[in-house]
């Protein structure tokens, strides 16, 4: 009869623990984000991502400083100890799926109460003619023993390995994560660079513009002294010569402020960037394209690390699924136990040894349990749409990289024209100046029209030098 009660417990048991499991069923996932078979207006397959970064930058200078910030930066370091973090928490789920074995000596004393049935049947069986007097039980009892013990839960519904699976693509996105870092790291390195190179450009343009300028000034004082001019126009190009200068300090200022940056990023105290070639010296990559987008997906580390946390947060989720059903588990011990340490050692006598399984299911935690489940729940659709969402934005990215450097090809021809005649218009403006066809405003005018266009074509090559970094990062190409 008591068996036939422990059977019907135990079939109860897990007749509710499977109803209350079938109410929390995983739901589906919309359609993810289709790629199409190539980018706007490119046909071809190759990918410049495929590329070595000192194939893409072709400055020794700039791939030194990039070598000397993936070693130092702070944030690539700590990076790493997030990897070593990972890699820890995975061994831990790993090793959850085997037994655990420990080595315990323990000592105890324990005074049972008289009107226990320890008491009694202690007190009893020392009254016995058939226990030896070495076996008496003293009161209190004491306790010794040493020897294994070990648990081990049988994974029978794949909690313990998804749990496990969940780990191992945290670990591995750890490490994409360091590749993200390192990328983001060297964009930020060239593009900072590329500023130095700009801010070096400008200020040589602004010293050669003070040159046109001090000789303009010069010109109108003489003009003025043989009375062809007035003070006017040597204090109106005064004024334009005294602007240049201050401009060239604010110049001069903002290149430390760039090398100071750039020395963050180098992992480094402050001190002078040394420069490989010129801004104007800078060359792209005669053959540049973006390849197929399904590409991206494979090389793109935030994409990749999107996908692995989407793998681990369904891992995630099956776990907690499974936390509805009945955990199976396994206690052994086995070794030395004894109420006297002159019987400890005393074998085979002292020799003992237990196995003991269990089934246990949730009943009365069901609520907490449920809750886990819709936690996993809305992580995994979180990581889901993350991940749709970092596939639009990589996309994105790519086609506006694309487009931006092949407009950035004609504004800079169209640039650099501009600047020719607009320096062919100062000339002529100061050869009239000095014939007296020509008033010092016109000098004005050309001397800071062709100031600025200078410093828009300076600006223009550093775009496009910016927006092949940019479609190469957008790329996912490799920064090896």
């Amino acid at each position: 009869m008591l068996h036939k009660s422990i059977y019907l417990i135990l079939f109860t048991l897990i007749t509710l623990t499977f109803t209350s499991c079938k109410t929390y069923q995983i739901s589906s996932l919309d359609n993810p984000v289709e790629l199409p078979s190539s980018y706007p207006g490119v046909s071809d397959t190759a990918n410049i991502a495929k590329l070595k970064i000192d194939e893409v930058i072709l400055d020794s200078q700039l791939i030194a400083l990039i070598q000397i910030a993936i070693n130092n930066n702070q944030d690539v370091l700590i990076a790493l100890q997030r990897i070593n973090a990972a890699r820890a928490n995975f061994q831990q789920n790993r090793l959850a799926l085997l037994p655990s074995l420990l080595l315990e000596t323990s000592a105890g004393v324990t005074r049972y109460a008289d009107h226990t049935i320890d008491g009694v049947g202690n007190f009893d069986t020392n009254l016995s003619h058939n226990i030896p007097e070495d076996k008496l039980i003293p009161t209190p009892t004491p306790d010794y023993f040493i020897g294994f013990t070990s648990s081990w839960e049988i994974d029978i519904w794949g909690k313990l390995r998804n749990h496990k699976k969940a780990a191992h693509a945290r670990y591995l996105s750890s490490e994409k994560g360091r590749h993200l870092i390192i990328t983001n790291l060297i964009a930020e390195v060239a593009m900072h660079y590329y500023t130095l190179l700009t801010l070096d450009a400008e200020l040589e343009i602004i010293q050669n513009n003070i040159t046109l300028q001090e000789a303009a000034v010069e010109t109108a004082r003489l003009l003025k002294e043989g009375g062809k001019t007035n003070e006017l126009a040597v204090s109106q190009l005064m004024a334009q010569l005294l602007n240049s200068r201050g401009l060239k300090i604010k110049t001069e200022q903002t290149i430390i402020e760039t090398e100071n940056r750039l020395n963050v990023l180098l992992g480094r105290l402050p001190q002078p960037i040394n420069r490989g070639k010129t801004l104007m010296e800078q060359e792209i990559p005669a053959y540049i394209s973006a390849g197929i987008p399904s590409e991206m997906l494979i090389n793109r580390p935030d994409l990749q690390m999107a996908e692995l946390e989407l793998i681990a947060s369904k891992a995630d989720l099956h776990a907690a699924r499974a936390a509805f059903l009945p955990s199976f588990t396994i206690n052994a011990y086995s070794g030395l136990n004894a109420f006297a340490t002159s019987a400890l050692f005393s074998t085979p006598g002292s020799i003992a040894y237990g196995l003991m399984s269990g089934l246990t299911a949730p009943i009365f935690n069901r609520k907490l349990i449920s809750a886990n489940f819709r936690f996993a729940e809305a992580n995994r659709n979180e990581a889901y749409y993350n991940y749709q969402k970092r596939i639009i934005t990589g996309f994105t990215e790519v086609t506006t990289s694309l487009k931006s450097l092949e407009n950035l090809e004609k504004i800079n021809k169209l640039k650099q024209e501009e600047v020719d005649e607009l320096e062919r218009g100062v000339t002529t403006s100061n050869q009239l100046f000095q014939m007296g066809y020509a008033s010092y405003l016109d000098v004005i005018n050309a001397q800071r029209n062709v100031l600025i266009a200078e410093l828009e074509l300076a600006n223009n090559k550093k775009e496009q030098l910016t927006s092949l970094i940019t479609l190469y990062k957008a790329l996912g190409g490799g920064w090896k």
